[in-house]
């Protein structure tokens, strides 16, 4: 049985105001010839859904993602794609069962799959997407779905390097659609301590800001170098995309049986960078909200780490590591494995430390047991600062209630969400900038505006990659 809601044109709502802008051209019209936009319908028509189209099931789609949009009256997602042809047939079931369980209707939708996401981006009815792909899949679809009109959700980091972030963020400017990033620790649910934290800091009840601490571990090293066959479910050139092409290896894919297991391509800097980029995208996000510095970064970086000697197995991205880095308002900020899992600002006159608590990182990433060890979510070094009172004249910042339910609504409102392209280009851009110097291993001084490292060319040539065609951001005009 077919979607009612995609089967009657005339019973449908967009609340998007340029979706229709920038296809032509693009997708051709004769792939879905009976479809009329919802945007064409405008805020008077009868329906009020956003057709949604999920990218990537794996297993932070599955456990977060779309859990969190489906709670959503307005989200109506009808269409799942994913490379992986057995996760795509487990896609189309979980979605399908979930607006079941919802609607008490056994046959209330009839999900479509795709293994080519190119294929969903071209329906016409499809409003926006949400990205859950492995790292080095974020940034070009991210600009694809942007020249198709399509509102996103994409999970974090935003970009393999420095280049295809600045390339993102540029071409949903230019487009004009809806982005948010999963940096959901700045919304109320489940975490308001991080924004409670930033407003403190922001409003100086902790004196002058002076230092960040961020905590974060590294990965281990390991994983298996064994050449194996390519499984018959899997289109393995495609998902290694814009990377070099190599052997397929488990170790370096998804499991094939598990898919909440931790994916080995999070240990390989091929598909990018670590811990770093992986949950620095979240802590440093927040240091950045509490500074006051969300759209610009550092002026110096420096760096050290470990990583896995020759022969230690397949993975390859950083372990232990110390990061220092400093910005133009003067504050300093330290990033590394020894300070505990999250953020701590210090001030002339106190401190405040945030973290998720005892669900600091997922069961199966580096650092999970101890962070289950550390209960203590926010404190600070007077318990009064963390019941201060923000006044009516002083500065609150952007609420959201859940990372998702602001992207719904930013679509439907048009306003801008929370964590939208260029702030989340600026806190990606930070870890990049983090790695580097762990990489080179000196001090390396950057240019926030022009976003170039001032004198070094070796440093200069890490902000891109060579993108094996026909994949990667430099091949997507629009």
């Amino acid at each position: 049985m077919k979607d009612k809601h995609s089967e009657s044109n005339q019973d449908r709502r967009s609340f998007l105001k340029t979706t229709a802008k920038g296809t032509a051209g693009i997708i051709a019209a004769s792939m879905f010839p009976t479809i009329v936009p919802s945007s064409v319908f405008g805020k008077s028509a009868p329906s009020n859904k956003i057709n949604i189209g999920q990218i990537g099931f794996g297993r932070i789609g599955s456990s977060h993602d779309l859990p969190e949009v489906i709670k959503n009256e307005a989200a109506h997602v009808i269409a799942v794609a994913d490379l992986d042809k057995n996760r795509l047939a487990k896609g189309k079931v979980w979605i399908e069962k979930k607006y079941a369980e919802r609607t008490g209707k056994e046959n209330y939708l009839e999900v479509k799959t795709y293994d080519d996401y190119h294929e969903l981006l071209a329906r016409k009815d499809i409003d926006a997407v949400i990205i859950s792909t492995p790292d080095h899949w974020h940034a070009q679809p991210a600009m694809e779905a942007a020249v198709a009109g399509k509102h996103i959700y994409m999970q974090k980091p935003t970009s393999l390097t420095i280049k295809e972030g600045r390339q993102m963020a540029d071409m949903i400017k230019k487009k004009g659609v809806i982005f948010q990033l999963g940096s959901q620790q700045r919304s109320i649910s489940p975490w308001p301590q991080f924004k409670r934290t930033c407003e403190l800091v922001r409003n100086g009840r902790i004196g002058k800001l002076k230092k960040v601490y961020v905590g974060l571990p590294g990965d281990p090293s390991g994983g298996s170098t064994a050449k194996m066959e390519v499984p018959a479910n899997l289109n393995y050139n495609m998902w290694l995309g814009s990377t070099p092409e190599v052997f397929y290896t488990l170790d370096r894919v998804h499991s094939q049986t598990d898919i909440n297991d931790r994916p080995g391509w999070l240990r390989l800097e091929q598909f990018g960078a670590g811990m770093i980029t992986g949950w620095g995208s979240h802590h440093l996000d927040i240091a950045h909200w509490g500074m006051d510095t969300e759209l610009t970064g550092p002026i110096e970086v420096e760096g050290k780490a470990t990583f896995p000697a020759q022969g230690s197995g397949l993975w390859d991205v950083h372990g232990d590591f110390m990061v220092n880095a400093k910005y133009a308002n003067g504050v300093e900020m330290e990033i590394g494995g020894t300070n505990p899992n999250g953020v701590k600002f210090e001030g002339t006159e106190g401190w405040i430390f945030v973290s998720r608590g005892n669900v600091g990182v997922t069961a199966s990433d580096p650092g999970a047991a101890a962070a289950a060890k550390e209960n203590k979510a926010f404190y600070a070094s007077d318990p009064k600062i963390l019941g201060s009172v923000i006044q009516a004249n002083e500065i609150h910042l952007y609420e959201s209630p859940e990372q998702h339910q602001n992207w719904i609504e930013s679509i439907q409102s048009g306003k801008q969400t929370i964590s939208h392209a260029e702030i989340a280009h600026r806190s990606c851009s930070a870890c990049l900038l983090a790695h580097t110097a762990m990489k080179l291993q000196r001090k390396l001084k950057w240019d926030p505006k022009k976003e170039q490292f001032i004198g070094d060319k070796e440093a200069n040539a890490m902000l891109s990659r060579p993108q094996r065609a026909p994949f990667g951001t430099n091949y997507v005009k629009g």
